[in-house]
């Protein structure tokens, strides 16, 4: 017979303790679990009150090692704090784990600040979650783009191993969803349903969790419904098949509640709805968003992370022959918004996305647009010839994210017939002649002057939109500064066009993450960027120092430039410089915009603490073709009417509505401050050299160790996996790897070889123990839930109870309980002698006070736990002993 409360062991469940003995099985609850066990597979295992009671003393190292294994593993499944990332954790990622792990399932929207470090937080957050066994199968939402990173991340980052998705290998045979288990695919690949592709997803077994980046194109609108991403994730989670849910975005609200609402709707249908008013949904927003903010982030000493920014413009001015080039263009812009307005509504949308792109080109370089005028010379030319329409590849001529202007302009350089007005050849011809007149363009010149008198010997890093500037950009500064001084990246590693310093025209091809390396190495003082290449890319190591070359008309994307360089690890305050032309309506355009964003920072100011990051948010609140209209039609407008014309046109960007709306949303969601930090537990990897070394001794193994790097025979208890060596060579508890094969000997929790450790020492049956390094008794405790199956996804938190120096009883949390045991010398020899003859009762009555403690301050320790229980874990007791 089985008594209630007693200490059982279960092969399979580990240690537990009997609820029920029901004869031939027995209820049992294993930390969050509740199984019916076989009585017969059950053994009995010695409580701590067992222990004190017929004076069980064990050694000192066992119960050591047990109560270490028990913090460890209660710090990471709350923190993630000893994941095996090469990179070093900062308090506002580890408290975003931290906040993320509270309740399960997870249903969470992360809307930081870029550069705060989206993928660190997401695999710090699946570290945990893989650690504790809850989850197990994943899958990974990403643009396009950043399919390839986000693996790539994961594993160099976290050894988090994923897969990736290709149609091509989505076979009704080759069963790739059942197959694999973490998975990283691209959003819109996923949502187009091809070949069966969706109900092969939807009859896989299901997802435990779900991770969305860019999480805004989750998007649905009042009046065209939902997004084809939208609907996907919806009928994932409609159907069952997804446990868990992590979006990430940094523009949450994109200017319609309605969206918004919506895309919160996915993460809990029961507490939002589109349908609702705002204010009966905004107080539940703290449980499911949080943001951090740039100004706020610290490090672990609470000095701030990001350095301050300086902008400031240059001038330059057009030569004749650009600012003839110039006048014509406008003419022809003029001449097709006529033919535009003698069209239908569609004929006429259409003629004016190809005009409106047109401009955009144009404003990044001469070079840009002559390349697109070429081929659509060349298109209509050719049909002329042949009357056929020829398909051409236009994506080289620039990159732009605005998909309807893109959609335009390349059906107007492939479709000839597709005109802008009835007399398009010879205009275009025209125009095309005065671009092909001009040889050095006056903005690529200045710049690289810029270079060679203010900025020497600096790393310099510039970004433009399209590949044919970054291409005259490259060649120019090849020609000043040397061909190995210059690198490039943008979205398919490839760059034609270039000019080398010979003379002869060639096509550069590197891969963006190699360049990148070279460019943080130092190997090339100068890259030049397009945003397509530059997002995820980490370039602060060395440059402080970033340069427009052209100017996206969205002002968002200047902040996500910037983002690239004002990032954690930039040690110089990060200087900007555009470089415009006064005379240009471009110029005056962006001079009124400035002035804009200043009153709404200043409208914010008074307000926010941070204003700058709130700036972000309004301008993400945007509608979308706002910034296109302005700088399209600014160029049409007449002087005298410019002022009016430019206040009716933005008198939505920063109104009252958006600023109440940013305020709304800050103000009910959750975000990192220095206040939090004292919560963050100061703990790393060195924190665990202790526990591991001891389990090494514990095993009659000697590890070679130096300065924290270990090399040993695995002892023949931790080959219980297939993945475990027999061998370990220069496993380390650092972070701060040099190369990528040191990153991979990182050991933390995790590992294979640390969680056969931790699974040892935590099955020990030893409980009470003398230990030298104290002088007062401490009784390790564990907390969980009295309610299985809550929404925490934390198994149970480790406490430590002690007396101070005047007798007071006093709560400790894990990481100050792993301190103590830490102070023990890892390996330290054990005695076999007692600590001065004591009682039974006396032990007995000292744990009943520590208990009736932590019973009074658990609540103090805000657990994720609906009704807390106190349990008895480990018990030391001041000895006498060498050990």
């Amino acid at each position: 017979m089985f008594e209630n409360g007693q200490q059982v062991h279960h092969p399979q469940f580990g240690t537990g303790s009997v609820l029920l003995d029901q004869g031939q099985t027995v209820v049992v609850r294993f930390g969050e679990r509740i199984e019916s066990c076989e009585a017969s597979a059950l053994g009995s295992r010695l409580s701590l009150a067992d222990a004190v009671r017929v004076r069980r003393w064990s050694s000192p190292l066992d119960v050591t090692l047990k109560a270490q294994a028990a913090a460890i593993r209660s710090l990471n499944d709350a923190w993630g704090v000893f994941s095996r990332s090469h990179i070093d954790l900062l308090p506002h990622q580890l408290w975003v784990c931290y906040r993320a792990l509270q309740r399960w399932p997870l249903r969470m929207l992360i809307a930081d600040d870029v550069g705060l470090g989206k993928t660190i937080e997401a695999g710090l957050i699946l570290s945990a979650l893989l650690a504790s066994d809850k989850v197990r199968r994943v899958l990974i939402l990403t643009p396009a783009g950043l399919v390839e990173q986000w693996q790539y991340r994961l594993k160099s980052l976290f050894d988090i191993r994923c897969s990736l998705y290709r149609p091509e290998v989505d076979r009704p045979r080759a069963d790739f969803w059942s197959v694999h288990n973490q998975v990283v695919a691209s959003l819109p690949t996923m949502r187009l349903d091809r070949g069966g592709r969706h109900e092969r997803l939807l009859e896989a077994e299901s997802w435990d969790l779900l991770i969305v980046d860019e999480a805004h194109h989750l998007n649905a609108d009042q009046d065209t419904g939902t997004t084809l991403g939208f609907r996907l994730v919806e009928q994932l989670l409609n159907q069952g098949r997804v446990t868990s849910c992590l979006f990430f975005t940094g523009t949450p609200h994109r200017g319609k509640p309605f969206g918004f609402w919506s895309l919160m709707s996915l993460l809990d249908p029961d507490r939002f709805s589109p349908r609702r008013p705002d204010h009966e949904q905004l107080p539940h927003l703290r449980d499911y968003l949080i943001r951090n903010f740039k100004p706020k982030v610290t490090d672990m000493r609470g000095q701030p992370l990001f350095q301050p920014i300086t902008n400031r413009p240059e001038t330059y001015s057009y030569s004749q022959a650009e600012t003839d080039f110039y006048a014509k263009l406008t003419d022809f812009i003029v001449a097709g918004n006529a033919y535009a307005s003698s069209l239908d509504r569609s004929g006429a949308q259409q003629v004016n996305l190809v005009l409106i792109a047109m401009q955009k080109i144009a404003s990044s370089s001469v070079a840009a647009i002559r390349s697109a005028l070429r081929k659509r010379v060349s298109t209509i030319e050719v049909e002329i010839r042949n009357h056929q329409s020829q398909q051409q590849d236009s994506a080289d001529a620039f990159e732009d994210e605005d998909q309807d202007l893109l959609a335009a302009w390349e059906r107007w350089t492939r479709e000839a017939r597709f005109k802008l007005f009835s007399e398009e050849l010879p205009n275009l011809q025209e125009l095309l002649a005065a671009a092909e007149t001009i040889g050095d363009e006056s903005k690529i010149t200045r710049i690289a002057e810029l270079i060679a008198e203010q900025f020497p010997d600096r790393a310099i890093l510039l970004f433009t939109e399209y590949k044919a500037t970054q291409a005259l950009m490259v060649s120019t500064l090849m020609a000043r500064f040397g061909e190995d001084a210059v690198g490039f990246i943008n979205g398919d590693d490839r760059l034609p066009g270039v000019t080398l310093p010979s003379g002869r025209e060639t096509q550069l091809s590197r891969r963006r993450e190699d360049t990148a390396d070279a460019f943080n190495a130092g190997r090339l003082r100068f890259l030049v960027s397009t945003e397509a290449g530059g997002e995820g890319i980490d370039l602060q190591a060395r440059c402080h120092t970033l340069i427009h070359v052209d100017l996206p008309w969205n002002p968002m994307r200047l902040h996500q430039r910037v983002g690239r360089l004002n990032r954690y690890g930039q040690t110089y305050p990060v200087e900007v410089i555009t470089v415009r032309n006064p005379a240009t309506v471009e110029s005056r355009i962006w001079n009124k915009l400035e002035h804009k964003l200043t009153h709404i920072m200043r409208a914010l100011g008074h307000a926010m603490d941070e204003p700058e990051d709130m700036l972000q948010m309004v301008l993400g609140m945007a509608r979308p073709e706002l910034f296109n209209q302005i700088f399209a039609e600014g160029q049409q407008v007449r002087q005298d009417r410019f002022d009016d014309w430019f206040d009716a046109k933005t008198r939505s960007l920063g109104g009252q509505s958006a600023l109440n709306t940013v305020m709304d949303l800050v103000g009910h969601c959750q975000s990192f401050d220095l206040s939090q930090l004292e919560d963050v537990p100061k703990k790393d990897l060195p924190d665990l050299i202790a526990f591991f070394h001891g389990a090494l001794i514990r095993n009659k193994r000697r590890p070679e160790q130096d300065s924290g790097v270990f090399s040993f025979k695995t002892p023949e208890a931790w080959l219980n996996s297939p993945g475990v060596r027999t061998r370990y060579e220069g496993l380390t508890f650092s972070r701060q790897a040099a190369t990528a094969e040191q990153a991979k000997r990182i050991i933390g929790v995790g590992h294979q070889v640390f969680d056969e450790a931790l699974a040892q020492a935590l099955e020990r049956e030893a409980s009470l123990a003398p230990l030298r390094e104290i002088e007062q008794p401490l009784a390790i405790l564990t907390v969980l839930d009295a309610v299985t199956g809550g929404q925490s996804q934390v198994r149970q938190v480790i406490v430590g109870v002690t007396q101070t120096a005047n007798g007071d009883f006093q709560i400790l949390k894990d990481d100050e309980v792993l301190d103590i045991l830490n102070r023990r010398k890892p390996g330290s020899a054990d005695a076999d002698d007692q600590p001065t003859e004591i009682a039974s009762a006396t032990i007995t009555a000292w744990i009943d006070q520590a208990r009736e403690t932590a019973k009074k301050e658990v609540k103090a320790l805000l657990l994720p736990f609906k009704h807390p229980i106190i349990g008895d874990f480990a018990l030391f007791w001041p000895g006498n002993t060498k050990g």
